[in-house]
């Protein structure tokens, strides 16, 4: 892992922007559907799903977030094998993949998110499952992090790093509220994403989390 790390930095010209997402809308959603879902499923539901869901609904509009480089070729993808990283028990972090995400809704991914972390931590998983990414999420947030710069998991051209949602005070319409921010920090390969594509991919991101009925389709 310290030597792919190491390749990444050292081949891969690494730019970083972010962006901070008010999660009221998200946070009245998850309590209207709290009960039900986790009756249903058997687990929470918790931010990541609508985080995932979000970016890969933003991949549709942005499809260099979800390309790859071999030798000189840019490959792009027409599938989303979103990979979010899991932490092994303190014992380092496996990357599992939610293969195909762009065709399954919030609650299809959550459900997948649930089963790989489970299976990832009691070292359950598949060598399979942990390969082939084409998109990856990590959460810092879990740890406290409110912010952190991700390094990009070759040969994919973007990571997604999600923080500690926090209280803070905000201007809302003139007027000083206390609302939960998260800010999101993408790290990209700048020979293939400029800072203004990363920061509208990442607007996106933060339109559908701040509006997550568009997200909610089918849930």
């Amino acid at each position: 892992t310290g030597a792919h790390m190491l390749m990444s930095q050292s081949v891969s010209p690494h730019a970083l922007s972010m962006v901070e997402v008010d999660y009221s809308n998200v946070d009245a959603t998850r309590l209207r559907l709290k009960e039900e879902f986790k009756e249903a499923e058997g687990f929470s539901l918790t931010y990541l799903p609508f985080i995932s869901r979000a970016v890969v609904d933003a991949i549709g509009d942005f499809p260099h977030m979800n390309a790859s480089l071999s030798g000189t070729d840019l490959i792009f993808h027409r599938y989303v094998d979103l990979g979010i990283a899991v932490d092994v028990n303190g014992q380092g972090l496996l990357v599992p993949v939610v293969r195909s995400a762009e065709g399954k809704r919030l609650r299809a991914i959550a459900r997948e998110i649930s089963d790989l972390a489970v299976r990832a931590k009691t070292r359950k998983i598949t060598p399979d499952e942990i390969q082939g990414g084409t998109f990856t999420i990590s959460n810092g947030g879990v740890y406290g992090s409110l912010l952190s710069t991700p390094i990009l998991n070759p040969p994919q051209t973007g990571i997604l790093g999600m923080h500690k949602i926090q209280e803070r005070p905000m201007a809302v319409n003139g007027e000083v509220k206390i609302r939960p921010m998260m800010y999101l920090a993408l790290s990209y390969d700048h020979r293939l994403i400029d800072g203004q594509e990363a920061v509208r991919f990442l607007v996106t991101i933060k339109d559908f989390l701040e509006e997550p009925a568009r997200i909610l389709l089918d849930i």
